[in-house]
């Protein structure tokens, strides 16, 4: 089969390998499409110690072709959408049974899209943050692929407010079509809110703007770090200043859900997939590459030239 390996000299090239076989739990699929995620960037820059060569793609949707030990066979022709830990850029990959989420009412490419972000998105919402009916939620990095579903969860869940924060001013007119009744530029923030507080923050980001978005926290109100796009240097926080106002600092690692939890990140992804499929919430695909364009994708999304999702056709 074809795929993308990422090679001890830090270059992407496409490869013959063997097509994989499925151990116990397990499923092999025939990739249709391949969905680009941060994690990709992550990988390429050395901050997940994978031995290389390897083969990267966190993301796949296509066809069960074989089963492993364990796994009913009723499986086999299954349209699926898989979180994985890797070698989604091939023709075929295996994924444990239980994180290949049932995607037969949802076109390919938007299966492919749906990848982590999603999930990650409605946990964030909805199991993470708790966001209820008038609560007002700040969301950074609201044009990227878990900005822009987390304000269409927001919404679902009943905020009264959700105000974005984008990288750039090319991004503000596309987050707007995702739920937010205000977008800022990062340079905007958080100067352009005057006082005004959030009952929620998703941060990506990290160092000074963490920093900035703890001040925003209204009292009661919870923040949810799940990435230093930023930096990765750490900011310290007081927890007795977090307690005096009833404040919570809170974490979202799907890649550790995915290993400790996966029933539960499984269960995450199908109510997410299920209001997709109905309409509620609405993946945006705005690119689609070659597997020979597998390295100007995960640049691009480096860059932060992204908006919304990004997919690769494999099949």
């Amino acid at each position: 089969m074809k795929a993308v390996v990422l090679d001890t000299d830090d270059q992407f090239r496409i490869t013959e390998l063997a097509e994989p076989v499925p151990g116990p739990g397990e499923v092999a699929i025939r990739i249709a499409y391949a969905g680009v995620q941060y994690g990709d960037v992550l990988v390429r820059a050395g901050h997940f110690p994978v031995p290389r060569p390897f083969v990267p793609g966190f993301e796949a949707a296509g066809e069960v072709v074989a089963v492993g030990d364990g796994v009913d066979r009723a499986r086999l022709g299954a349209q699926v959408t898989a979180l994985i830990s890797g070698g989604g850029y091939a023709e075929v990959v295996t994924a444990p049974a239980a994180l290949a989420i049932d995607a037969a009412g949802v076109d390919p490419r938007t299966a492919a899209g749906f990848g982590w972000v999603t999930p990650t998105a409605y946990d964030l919402i909805n199991t993470v943050a708790g966001v209820r009916a008038g609560d007002s939620v700040l969301i950074h990095a609201a044009a990227g692929g878990v900005g822009s579903l987390a304000g269409q969860f927001a919404a679902a869940a009943g905020a009264d407010r959700i105000v974005g924060v984008v990288g750039n001013p090319g991004q503000l007119e596309y987050a707007r079509r995702f739920g937010y009744h205000q977008v800022l530029t990062r340079e905007e923030f958080p100067a352009a809110l005057v006082d005004e507080s959030f009952d929620v923050i998703l941060d990506p980001i990290g160092g000074q703007t963490r920093i900035a978005n703890l001040a925003r926290l209204a009292a009661h109100g919870r923040i949810v770090v799940y990435g230093n796009i930023a930096t990765f240097e750490p900011v310290t926080v007081s927890a007795n200043d977090l307690l005096m106002h009833g404040q919570s600092l809170l974490t979202y690692n799907s890649n550790l859900a995915s290993q400790t939890r996966p029933e539960r990140l499984a269960d995450s992804a199908a109510r997410a997939l299920a209001l997709v499929a109905d309409g509620s919430v609405r993946i945006d695909v705005t690119a689609e590459y070659q597997l020979a364009d597998v390295e100007t994708a995960i640049t691009n999304l480096a860059d932060g030239q992204t908006r919304g999702k990004s997919i690769i056709r494999v099949g």
